[in-house]
C-alpha cells in the first residue's frame, strides 16, 4: 500500500451506500481517518437535524478506516456511540484516531462534528474494536 489515501478511496468508491448519500474521504493515515459528508434535507429527520442513522454510519465507517489503517483489510467488531447534541449545519465530518491495536484488532474512537457557519460543533462520540478480515 504505497498511497494509503488512494487505497482508502477505491475502498469508499465500492461502498454502495456511501456513494449514495455523498461520502468523501479526506484523511487516511496510519492510525488516523477522517470521512465528509454534505448535509442534504434528505438526511434529516423530521425535526431537521441528520438522522440518527447517519450520524452513527459516520462514526462506523470513521473507526473501521481508522482500524484498517493499521490492521488492513478489517470489519466492525462492535461499537457504541452517545449523541451529544443534534447535528445541524452544512457538512459532517467524522474524525476517528486508534487508540490500541494488536495483530488482529484495533480499538478506536471517533468524533462527529456538524460543520455551522464555519464552527465544528461536536454531535457525537463513538468507540469501537476493529477486526482484521482473515483471507482465508
Amino acid at each position: 500500500m504505497d498511497n494509503l489515501f488512494e487505497f482508502g478511496k477505491s475502498i469508499l468508491d465500492s461502498q454502495p451506500f456511501s456513494q449514495l448519500i455523498g461520502t468523501k474521504l479526506s484523511v487516511f493515515e496510519p492510525g488516523r481517518a477522517e470521512i465528509c459528508l454534505v448535509i442534504t434535507d434528505n438526511l434529516k429527520q423530521q425535526h431537521g437535524f441528520v438522522h440518527g442513522g447517519i450520524v452513527s454510519y459516520m462514526a462506523d465507517n470513521c473507526l473501521t478506516y481508522a482500524g484498517g489503517s493499521v490492521l488492513g483489510d478489517s470489519v466492525t467488531s462492535e461499537y457504541k456511540i452517545n449523541y451529544v447534541r443534534p447535528a445541524i449545519g452544512e457538512t459532517l465530518v467524522a474524525k476517528s484516531t486508534v487508540l490500541s491495536s494488536g495483530k488482529t484488532q484495533a480499538v478506536c474512537e471517533c468524533k462527529v462534528f456538524a460543520i455551522a457557519d464555519g464552527k465544528e460543533l461536536l454531535v457525537a462520540v463513538a468507540q469501537g474494536t476493529i477486526i482484521k478480515v482473515n483471507s482465508g
